[in-house]
């Protein structure tokens, strides 16, 4: 296995798989996305996450919506032993609901959907997530907060919060969309080296936008030791990405 964190009780690889591949949300065109979703059928997420497991990953990270929940019930039945850190799915009418029906299939952790942290954040309505975080606390899942900005991180430390862990997004997309600045990922290190709990960092290669080897080593150099990064993997056109993120993980985690 991968060298790990503690999440809660768990023990989380520090490269965790991103589900946003298998949900066809690219973060680059739509033509991409559609892409993602042809190439990424049942079966095919089913046989990636083996992969995942071969060579040393035990995480995976995703949304708790009705397509991934039948898909990882389905990859468990058949013997398939990645834990589950699930993201709130904000479409559904009773995100309470939601949270429930993800701990009954056996999430480790559940966190709070960082773009609608976000919003929340902009409309003055944060103090509403909190009510969230206490849902996911009864439930006994490990508590997360998403976000794509360093104040919310801020607000949310300054008025304690009850959370376990952030996922902290390398590039603030929610003030800009898909444009990603190298001084956003500047940012966010320096906001995931001021707190003590652990960060799940996400979007480091900016989307499949980064060179992979310095985006994984800058990302190692800049969080801490008890954090970990997302990263979502696309197959199609690179066979032995697992194998080669797995490597640099290896080769850099040791830095932070």
């Amino acid at each position: 296995m991968l060298p790990t964190i503690k999440l809660g009780n768990h023990d989380v690889t520090r490269l965790i798989v991103g589900g946003n591949p298998f949900s066809g949300n690219s973060h680059q065109s739509i033509q991409m996305s559609k892409e993602m979703r042809d190439y990424y059928t049942t079966q095919k997420i089913k046989e990636t996450l083996y992969d995942c497991e071969k060579f040393g990953i035990n995480t995976i990270q995703a949304r708790g919506d009705a397509h991934i929940i039948r898909l990882l019930n389905e990859y468990w039945n058949e013997g398939g032993k990645l834990q589950w850190i699930a993201q709130t799915a904000s479409e559904f009418s009773s995100i309470p609901d939601n949270i429930r029906n993800i701990a009954s299939y056996g999430a480790i952790a559940c966190y709070h959907h960082g773009s609608r942290t976000d919003y929340l954040y902009k409309e003055g309505k944060i103090d509403s997530v909190k009510e969230i975080l206490s849902v996911i606390r009864d439930t006994g899942m490990v508590v997360g907060l998403g976000t794509h900005d360093p104040d919310v991180v801020r607000y949310a430390e300054d008025n304690k919060f009850d959370l376990d862990f952030y996922m902290i997004s390398f590039y603030n997309l929610s003030k800009r969309g898909e444009i990603y600045l190298p001084e956003d990922r500047e940012l966010a290190c320096k906001i995931i080296r001021e707190i003590d709990k652990p960060v799940l960092a996400f979007k480091i290669m900016a989307a499949g936008r980064n060179d992979p080897s310095e985006a994984f080593e800058f990302a190692y150099k800049n969080i801490k030791p008890i954090d970990s990064v997302v990263v979502g993997i696309f197959t199609k056109y690179f066979p032995d990405q697992i194998k080669y993120n797995t490597t640099l993980v290896r080769k850099y985690s040791s830095i932070s």
